[in-house]
């Protein structure tokens, strides 16, 4: 459906499954995906030039980080590149969600956003990729006319037992 495409890249393997969730509602929607590893911590050279070839393509993207911990990939990849970086942390208990800071507070000019459910991290990208795909563009308003719908229906069958 769309040439433009969302590149999703991950700190470690151990994000596949957070990952999957992801390409499974761009890929329902029609949206190209690519997926790759790269570790802003230990492997920054692979991350700049996985970058690097990514810009110099050029087409409309997005790109999504997703890191946990100390998750400096969100903001290493929002300074390296110009197309719009969503950062989607998986949860992690160890920490009691604190890691989730690492996500949030980033130096200026650089402007990851964070999206914490992973249908969301879709949603949102599904959303850019809209303002240059019409088709991207109609399918984010049927699932928000779905939803609206289904509330409405709720409402309704509320109403109707009271």
């Amino acid at each position: 459906m769309a040439s433009a495409k969302v590149i999703i890249i991950m700190g470690s393997s151990s994000d596949r499954e957070h990952a999957d969730k992801i390409r499974s509602h761009l890929t329902e929607w029609g949206i190209a995906v690519e997926m790759r590893v790269a570790s802003a911590h230990k492997s920054a050279r692979h991350l700049l030039d996985l970058l690097q070839s990514y810009e110099a393509a050029g087409g409309p993207r997005v790109y999504i980080a997703i890191a946990g911990r100390s998750n400096a990939l969100g903001g290493m990849v929002d300074a390296n590149v110009s197309a719009p970086v969503i950062t989607c942390p998986p949860y992690s208990d160890r920490f009691a969600g604190a890691d989730l800071y690492s996500s949030l507070r980033m130096p200026s000019g650089v402007s990851p956003m964070v999206v914490l459910e992973p249908e969301n991290a879709a949603l949102a990208a599904a959303k850019i990729i809209g303002l240059v795909e019409p088709a991207v563009q109609q399918v984010v308003q049927n699932l928000q006319q779905l939803q609206k719908t289904r509330i409405m229906e709720d409402d309704k069958k509320l109403s109707a037992m009271t």
